[in-house]
């Protein structure tokens, strides 16, 4: 197996883990505790499209979807890059999930007991699990070289998750009116300053 692949693999199920723990802390009793939960196609099928896009990945580990690493010899920079962007964005996507805290859920909601979070990377960017996941998962492609991950991310995860964002945003904005409406003066939609 390729050395790339093994560390991706290692560096994929650390990021799993540390995600389901910070996911698993966030839903702790949520259930009976959500105020508003807009109903959309947003809900599930971007969770089922990373989730799709993490089998794909699993699968590059063991160079299927991916092109002849071989072959491409040359690419292996590249694929260096690629890893190390994967490990860095979903390290920041886990202390975003952090961040939140008890706030956190995989749904777009707003509980009884919300707080608006201002603070960390939240401070200037609105949505940075949504970019992180993006970016990380664009690494994994690179790091891979799956012609699986890549378009799958770039054509479908990425625009879904920009809907799903501009549909948390219009919910907070309406829970939280006037600072709503002062925090996104000061933060960006998915880059700081911007949106």
């Amino acid at each position: 197996m390729d050395p790339i692949n093994i560390l991706f693999g290692v560096a994929l199920f650390v990021s799993m883990a540390a995600n389901f723990s910070g996911s698993k802390k966030g839903m702790k009793g949520k259930v009976v505790n959500v105020s508003k939960r807009p109903k959309s196609y947003l809900q599930k099928v971007p969770l089922n499209v990373s989730a799709l896009i993490i089998i794909f990945e699993i699968l590059g580990v063991f160079s299927i979807g991916t092109l002849d690493y071989k072959a491409y010899d040359n690419y292996n920079f590249i694929r260096i890059i690629g890893l190390v962007m994967f490990v860095v964005f979903s390290w920041l996507q886990t202390v975003s999930f952090k961040t939140l805290g008890e706030y956190y859920s995989t749904e777009v909601a707003v509980y009884k007991s919300h707080r608006l979070i201002t603070s960390g990377i939240y401070k200037s960017v609105r949505h940075p699990q949504y970019l992180f996941q993006v970016l990380s998962d664009i690494g994994a492609g690179l790091a891979l070289l799956s012609f699986l991950v890549l378009p799958a991310v770039i054509f479908i995860l990425l625009p879904l998750f920009i809907l799903r964002a501009k549909l948390e945003d219009n919910l907070l904005s309406e829970v939280f009116n006037k600072d709503w409406d002062e925090y996104k003066k000061g933060s960006g939609f998915f880059l700081p300053f911007l949106g």
